[in-house]
């Protein structure tokens, strides 16, 4: 019996990277699972989008668990589209029970060269659109009466201001208040609602191939490399832990932690899985 057997997740951006981690990585532990990706690139991502293969692999790494899945190519910035997936999943499936919002995109640059198209992107893939997932699932676990946990998937760049991040770091930031908000909003109900930062993952975003197996590129356009650059913002880049890189697997375990009853008591916090990068 896993820690989340006869329950059911819902995980978005499942396609690859630390979606599809945690994916399977809670069909381990016994559940059924609900997923989605728009399978499709952004004008504002500078690196490969994922592809419906790689949702459509997501989906037979689950079975292959002995786990039911629904799946759907979607984008979560049309709420109708998210909510009849969230109806059709829990009406195969039965319930829901645990939400993983985790898909997002991102954009590299300084942040007075960030084109007004650049910057509306991100905001509504990141933030306008987790709501819309968020504004889609509520009312399930409010009328199931079972409680539930929700978490959000936020970043390091969600608690500090890190450089040619900054679209992305307003709309981590934001997740955060929105996060604590719910966890307000939801308590009454037993539906937790925590925010999960990952610090440096190995994962196409990140300039990795998808696998984690063939290097890193430089996702700053080689701003880093400029000596006089890298001696003051180098450092806000470094991590207490002598470990430059975390598998999208790391941070899979701490969602399954705050998916299970083992975390009952835990909500409204952010959770930092990021080789001690925020430590300072």
């Amino acid at each position: 019996m896993g820690r989340l057997s006869g329950k059911v997740a819902l995980v978005t951006g499942a396609a690859r990277g630390q979606g599809r981690a945690h994916a399977v990585r809670l069909a381990s532990e016994g559940a059924d699972i609900i997923a989605f990706d728009i399978c499709e690139g952004f004008a504002s991502a500078n690196y490969d989008p994922p592809t419906l293969a790689d949702l459509e692999e997501t989906a037979r790494l689950v079975e292959q668990e002995g786990r039911a899945i629904v799946w759907r190519k979607l984008d979560a910035r049309d709420y109708q589209a998210v909510k009849a997936l969230v109806d059709d999943g829990v009406r195969e499936l039965g319930r829901l029970d645990v939400v993983v919002a985790n898909h997002g995109i991102c954009h590299y640059g300084y942040a007075w060269e960030v084109t007004e198209e650049e910057w509306d992107e991100v905001i509504s893939v990141n933030l306008t659109s987790v709501w819309k997932v968020l504004k889609a699932i509520a009312p399930v676990l409010i009328k199931q009466g079972d409680g539930g946990s929700i978490i959000v998937t936020s970043s390091v760049a969600g608690v500090r201001g890190q450089p040619f991040l900054a679209p992305y770091v307003c709309s981590k930031h934001a997740l955060v208040g929105l996060t604590k908000t719910l966890a307000n909003e939801l308590g009454q109900h037993r539906v937790r609602v925590n925010t999960i930062l990952p610090g440096a993952v190995m994962t196409p975003m990140a300039g990795f191939e998808w696998n984690g197996q063939k290097g890193e590129a430089n996702p700053f356009g080689g701003e880093l490399e400029k000596p006089e650059v890298a001696a003051t913002l180098g450092p806000i880049f470094m991590n207490a832990l002598p470990d430059k890189w975390m598998a999208p697997e790391d941070v899979a375990n701490a969602v399954a932690f705050l998916a299970s009853d083992e975390s009952r008591f835990i909500t409204g916090t952010e959770i930092a899985v990021d080789a001690g990068s925020t430590v300072r």
